[in-house]
């Protein structure tokens, strides 16, 4: 237990130094003062309790996940009754209250419709339920209702995807830890640290991004659009920009068909090289390429709508083929607000319109305060114990107190390499751990002091007393790492920060208390190869 040979002491004091000077960047700013920008700043990060930043509160309306579904429902019973090629004619197709409703024109052909149109529901999760309810009225017409089952997973569904993808576009900005959870079956709580305007986040988050490529309706008459009356199939749809349209505020598009924007696989602010208008360089994934060579290519010289969000952007006419599975998309953007949609596209589209129900920023003078109340409480409760230790257990006091100090600078040195968020629970944690070191140390010195009182020598008392105190720290610091994992994978936000501190503290605790103290001691004794020890 004693030997360290020159290798392992190397190695050992390595490890130390390593953290300690990933540490200093941190206490640096902690101190106010400023570091290189030539060197690394593998600094901690501070949560919104302690940094500052913007905490939105976003809301989906679930009646839109409802009126999707039931779009959805419609245009794939139309590709499957095609597909299937029996001559099946289905007329007087709603998609309003709720429900879809079509007739089949041929009575005999009912069962054969229900026959198609039934793989298309799935079963409702654990419920027992389907997520369609189909049935027949007055002998052919056909009504498709969602069931609430099939709603509540499609909500959860789609609360799960915004997550992801308001965390892909909060991630793209560049900022660190921020925190991103469900709140209830249908709002998200975003919190940013360090983001002192809400503004730009709230724009990016307030962004649907559903991009839409469809054809214009030829057959629509610029009087009945101006009234707002679509051809059958079809439907208006408003410019982003009225001077888009040449005079003319809105175009009848074609309600089906067409391509979404999530085949997309790229997606960045460039400039056109003619106009040196900034504009979104879009790539398609291998299918959607595919795709949109053929709509391109069966649809030459005519007219085809960009749709952001429900609004034109553009309304080009398709001069030939376009085979390179990627597309310019222009509408008078700024630098700004193109790059906004590129991160926008990159990240996906929400499945659902977010709406922000609150949002309030936190200044960094509340957890600046934070801070300095907690390092004043924890140079309080170390010089404390400091003190009890050295006052009791001498030159084995020292090296328990040097070892709390190297914990407490290899914790934030950990922190600042792996890029993990401080926090104020995260204070407490260190704390803790201060705590837990000092404990294990306690352990040791008090088992050796027994094994002298049992008139053992001083090197075997040293040495069973970190053999048989070992047991003990490890058993006890095992069971807190499973309840900070619990609390990682379970928690959320402050709680995550606090089980973060508390696992790194726990394996640093245990390094600097075991490891180095014993190598210390070992050193001494081969040195003063004392006869009797002050315990």
């Amino acid at each position: 237990m004693l030997e360290f040979p020159r290798w392992k002491v190397i190695w050992l004091w390595l490890i130390t130094l390593i953290c300690v000077a990933a540490a200093i960047p941190s206490l640096t700013a902690t101190m106010g003062l400023n570091w290189p920008a030539s060197l690394p700043e593998p600094k901690v990060n501070l949560g919104l309790d302690l940094a500052g930043g913007s905490h939105i509160l976003l809301e989906a309306d679930p009646s839109q996940v409802r009126q999707q579904r039931i779009e959805g429902m419609e245009e794939s019973v139309r590709n499957k009754l095609k597909q299937d090629g029996k001559d099946i004619r289905i007329s007087d197709i709603s998609n309003r209250d709720g429900a879809l409703t079509f007739v089949v024109a041929d009575p005999s052909q009912v069962d054969a419709v229900r026959e198609a149109v039934l793989p298309l529901t799935n079963g409702a999760g654990l419920t027992g339920q389907r997520d369609w309810d189909i049935n027949v009225v007055d002998g052919n017409r056909f009504v498709l209702k969602p069931t609430d089952a099939g709603i509540n997973q499609a909500v959860t569904q789609a609360m799960d995807t915004a997550v992801e993808v308001v965390r892909k576009r909060i991630d793209a900005l560049g900022t660190k830890e921020p925190t991103i959870i469900r709140s209830g079956p249908t709002r998200i709580v975003v919190q940013v640290p360090g983001l002192q305007d809400p503004q730009a986040l709230k724009n990016l988050l307030g962004q649907t991004a559903k991009l839409e490529f469809k054809l214009l309706d030829s057959s629509a008459l610029p009087s009945d659009v101006a009234r707002g009356i679509a051809p059958p199939g079809s439907e208006i749809v408003p410019y982003a920009n009225a001077s888009e349209g040449g005079g003319t505020p809105a175009e009848a598009v074609k309600r089906l068909g067409g391509i979404r924007g999530d085949q997309l696989t790229n997606a960045q602010q460039t400039n056109n090289q003619q106009t040196n208008e900034p504009v979104v360089n879009i790539t398609f994934n291998t299918e959607g390429g595919a795709k949109f060579a053929k709509l391109t290519t069966q649809n030459v010289g005519k007219r085809f709508a960009i749709i952001l969000d429900g609004k034109i952007l553009s309304a080009p006419t398709i001069n030939e083929p376009i085979m390179g599975g990627s597309a310019i998309i222009s509408g008078r953007f700024t630098t700004e607000s193109a790059n906004a949609l590129a991160i926008s596209l990159r990240s996906g589209a929400l499945p659902v319109d977010l709406k922000v129900v609150e949002e309030r920023t936190v200044g960094p003078d509340l957890g600046a305060d934070s801070i300095r109340k907690g390092v004043i409480a924890m140079g309080v409760g170390t010089l404390a114990l400091a003190v009890f230790i050295l006052v009791t257990y001498g030159r084995f006091g020292v090296y328990a107190n040097l070892a709390v100090v190297i914990n407490v600078i290899m914790i934030l040195g950990i922190m600042g390499i792996i890029g993990t968020t401080l926090t104020l629970p995260g204070i407490a944690g260190f704390v803790l751990t201060i705590g837990a070191a000092v404990d294990a140390n306690v352990l040791i010195n008090e088992r050796i002091r027994e094994e002298r009182h049992r008139g053992r020598k001083v090197v075997q008392a040293v040495e069973l007393g970190y053999k048989e105190a070992s047991r003990a720290i490890f058993d006890a610091n095992i069971t807190n790492v499973i309840a900070a994992v619990l609390m990682f994978a379970f928690g959320s936000g402050p709680v995550k920060g606090f089980a973060v501190v508390l696992m790194i503290g726990i394996a640093t605790s245990v390094f600097t208390a075991v490891t180095l103290t014993r190598m210390w001691v070992a050193q001494w004794i081969r040195r003063a190869r004392p006869t009797e020890i002050a315990l």
